[in-house]
């Protein structure tokens, strides 16, 4: 079964950066389309991007959109979410995601990247804190 993990969060002043690396072991990430979402106290757990399994399609959350980088190195089976300009209201658990849906490694017809029913295998998250 494919396993996910989350590394990189931390404790972050406001205008920081981090990023974030989502690392699959057992199976390869190849196939895989793959998600980051994140998850505040008190608050659904929301999309924040996508990448196609050969990284040619990329989604961002609008909240995020010119200050979050997705990208991935198959090589080295990892998914990295870079986080630059970072707010207070970025603090939460940030989880990477397998599409399980996906079709030629990209989202099936009519799906939704982030939609979290379009995901199977997911990470055990990692804490983002952005404070001064």
């Amino acid at each position: 079964q494919l396993q996910l993990v989350e590394s990189g969060g931390g404790l972050v002043q406001p205008g920081g950066s981090l990023r974030l690396s989502c690392v699959a072991s057992e199976y390869t990430l190849d196939y895989y389309a793959i998600g980051w979402f994140r998850q505040a106290p008190g608050k659904e757990r929301v999309g924040v991007s996508y990448i196609s399994s050969s990284g040619g399609s990329t989604n961002y959350a609008d909240s995020v959109k010119g200050r979050f980088t997705i990208s991935r190195d198959n090589a080295k089976n990892t998914v990295y979410l870079q986080m630059n300009s970072l707010k207070p209201e970025d603090t939460a658990v940030y989880y990477c995601a397998a599409n399980v849906r996906a079709m030629a490694g990209d989202l099936r017809p009519g799906a939704s990247w982030y939609d979290p029913v379009e995901y199977g295998y997911w990470g055990q998250g990692t804490q983002v804190t952005v404070s001064s």
